[in-house]
């Protein structure tokens, strides 16, 4: 009899153990977003495009930054850095939050014989982020040898995508989507 009860015990016990732990790691990520924060690049291809502008969105689950280009968007190259470093001259470009998203554009904005395409007012405040959850400025950072870079200073290291977009037009997007949470 005590044999049994002490068998029935342990059998209690294991299926409490089990049952608490079960669901706990299998908990389903935040709004569907399986991102991650590590680097994003692809750049397969040439510059054969410019920047035409630089606008922002929120969403539900995320912040999104857009750079409107002229031409095809051949590539870029997302990720977190201790600081963005301003391109060719390496000065740092500061922006608020405790995460800095490094972007960079396989695209012109004037160079030699080019012309500048995109004419920012403030360098340092690209757009308004007033009250995103995510975002808390977008800097721009330079343009040098075919690549144009601008830093993203969010709220943390939070888990992000990257992609091209075709359109409008003959233009096309580069979007960076950053998460709320994770």
């Amino acid at each position: 009899m005590k044999r049994s009860l002490a068998l029935l015990i342990s059998m209690l016990l294991g299926a409490v153990f089990l049952v608490s732990t079960g669901p706990a790691a299998t908990a389903a990520p935040y709004c569907g977003i399986y991102w991650g924060s590590l680097a994003k690049s692809d750049l397969t291809g040439s510059a054969n495009a410019s920047i035409a502008n630089v606008r922002s969105g929120q969403h539900p689950c995320f912040d999104r930054l857009v750079i409107d280009v002229y031409g095809d968007l051949q590539g870029y190259d997302v990720r977190y850095v201790p600081v963005v470093l301003e391109d060719a001259s390496g000065i740092p470009v500061p922006v608020r939050g405790s995460g800095d998203l490094q972007v960079v554009a396989t695209a012109w904005n004037g160079g030699p014989d080019m012309p500048q395409t995109y004419f920012p007012r403030n360098e340092s405040e690209l757009v308004n982020v007033t009250g995103y959850s995510t975002f808390r400025q977008v800097a721009y950072a330079g343009t040098h040898e075919a690549q144009t870079r601008f830093a993203l200073g969010v709220r943390a290291r939070l888990p992000f995508r990257t992609f091209i977009l075709d359109g409008p037009g003959t233009g096309s997007r580069l979007v960076v989507d950053v998460a709320h949470f994770w």
